[in-house]
């Protein structure tokens, strides 16, 4: 059903949303606010990987690595670290090089840090086969300045800026052993006095092969005179979050470990970003990887002994805590209400909504967003030349799953060219495997299939499990994507299952093809959403799907 609700405008790739869906949309599936004065953990149950973040004022900013996905470093904002909304993105339409608008699974950004300094935010990134980036923006809204080629290598990765006290500014960062033919060590450069240029060459700092293997990451501080290094080391599923501290920038470097599983369910709590709350409180942001469901955000509490951070709770005293699963909401100093990141989509704006990102750079003949008549209109669009499965498809407009249990329903008329066959339509759970529902425009009418691709990213073929004519070209499709309880590889990964259903009139429903399981993208969890392609052939129009409304439910 749609609703009615004032106008919010913003700026970038997905503004005029409703107000209630900007900043007061609340989440049917996973709620870390517990109301009572306490959260619980993950405060985001949804794929914001290698999060970062500041405090500005009142105000937390929070950006992630979003590799190949587009809008880019989507920033989301709270105001007390428990509750947060997508405000923007600061890569909107393209990321370098924009004349590409083949799908980078796994590519473009990595490990992004967001600051603040005099007056302006920035974020700098890694691109493991161009170099480090940096954007700045008045404003988080934007608009965010051209992406800048700081400091050009293959292999340079997860970027953090420090301004010093004397006016230097340095660069801390890791290399991906895959590009550079070296990894597990961190590294500093100096920067210009703009931000904008490496004027040294970069000095390995630390070496961790020995004993901190798959060091990576890196975020600098500085507090009480020390350089801070934090960074995690010990691999994505399994590993720890480290500090490293010195007196000089660059070190010698003495290195405690400050935050591990320990006793908890919590499996590689590390890299993130330590923020402090107008109160004066200490906390630590980071990530667990679940596998297909991706890395989720966690939220520790911190304190500073003897100017080293403890994280977490530290009940043996050792100076390394354990993640908590609950713990009493940060001291920010008043009471704001609960909100969690947009989900459920009326399509009643008049450009996209924040929580949505397609699968490579923007193509703006992909769709038109018909906000005063409720839909978003996704055009079909030629699949590239020897195209294989949606795995090679950059239309793909998709969004992070953001609970253990969700279920995704959405109403679409399809309206294909009539003068040939092979347009499709409809809803997919995408990853490395990926199933969904798809409506084809054949030979004897709209056929609706319950398709799976095992290894996609292998260039497999689509499997048909099962199929249905259809006679109306309006009809709605839903997936139930539940958590099974189960967990592999050592018990790091969860099991997750999906089951499709049909109907023709959105009250009954009906089950078609088999479950499927849940994978994980390329460094980066399973997504859900919507795509109108056409066969590659040459022709000068096409046909399009009206997509009336998107739910994320229980």
């Amino acid at each position: 059903m749609k609703k009615t609700t004032m106008w919010l405008c913003g700026c970038m790739m997905a503004v005029c949303m409703p107000v209630s869906a900007q900043q007061n949309y609340k989440s049917e599936v996973w709620v870390a606010d517990q109301g009572d004065g306490t959260y619980k953990n993950p405060i985001l149950y949804a794929d914001y990987s290698d999060p970062d973040a500041c405090r500005v004022g009142e105000d937390f900013y929070m950006t992630s690595s979003s590799f190949g996905c587009v809008p880019g470093l989507q920033i989301l904002h709270s105001k007390d670290l428990v509750n947060w909304s997508i405000m923007g993105a600061a890569i909107p339409y393209a990321i370098p090089p924009v004349n590409s608008e083949a799908p980078q699974h796994g590519n473009r950004v990595w490990a992004p840090s967001i600051r603040h300094h005099n007056g302006e935010f920035y974020i700098f990134w890694g691109d493991p086969d161009q170099g480090a980036f940096m954007v700045k923006a008045k404003n988080a809204e934007g608009p965010w300045s051209e992406p800048v080629l700081v400091k050009p290598g293959k292999g340079i990765i997860d970027t953090t800026p420090l301004w010093d006290d004397d006016g230097k500014v340095y660069m801390v960062h890791a290399y991906a052993g895959s590009r550079a033919g070296l990894k597990s060590v961190i590294a500093i450069c100096e920067l210009n006095s703009d931000a904008t240029k490496a004027i040294t060459p970069s000095r390995i700092v630390f070496d961790g092969h020995e004993e901190q293997e798959t060091c990576e990451g890196p975020k600098f501080y500085k507090r009480n005179g020390y350089y801070y290094i934090f960074h995690p080391a010990g691999g994505v599923p399994t590993g720890f979050q480290v500090v490293q501290r010195s007196k000089n920038v660059y070190g010698p470097y003495e290195s405690r470990i400050v935050l591990a599983q320990g006793k908890s369910p919590v499996n590689g709590p590390h890299q993130g970003a330590w923020v402090d709350t107008p109160t004066g409180e200490d906390w630590f942001l980071h990530f667990q990887d679940v596998g297909a469901y991706g890395r989720l955000v966690h939220l520790q509490p911190m304190k500073w002994v003897n100017d080293w951070p403890v994280m977490g709770v530290d009940e043996d005293g050792d100076g390394c805590g354990d993640p908590v699963l609950t713990y009493k909401k940060p001291n920010v100093g008043k009471t704001y209400p609960i909100c969690t990141p947009q989900e459920s989509d009326e399509f009643d704006g008049f450009k996209l909504g924040l929580q949505w990102q397609w699968h490579a750079n923007y193509n703006e003949k992909w769709m038109y967003c018909a906000g005063d008549k409720g839909f978003l209109r996704l055009y079909s669009y030629p699949v590239v030349k020897g195209y294989r499965n949606l795995w090679d498809v950059p239309n793909l407009l998709l969004q992070k799953t953001t609970a253990p249990s969700q279920t995704v329903s959405t109403k679409i008329t399809f309206k294909p060219t009539a003068k040939y066959e092979g347009e499709r339509t409809g809803l997919v759970v995408m990853g490395l495997d990926y199933a969904g529902l798809v409506v084809e425009n054949t030979k004897d009418g709209l056929v609706l299939s319950q398709v799976e691709c095992k290894k996609a990213d292998k260039g497999s073929e689509e499997t048909v499990h099962e199929q249905v004519n259809l006679k109306n070209n309006t009809f709605y499709l839903k997936a139930k994507i539940y958590d099974t309880g189960k967990r592999i590889n050592n018990g790091y990964e969860q099991i997750v299952m999906c089951e499709f259903s049909y109907s023709t009139n959105g009250k009954k429903y009906k089950a078609l093809g088999k479950p499927f399981q849940l994978k994980e993208g390329k460094w980066i969890g399973a997504k859900y959403g919507v795509f109108c392609t056409r066969p590659a052939i040459v022709t000068n129009d096409g046909g399009w799907s009206d997509v009336d409304w998107f739910h994320v439910e229980k």
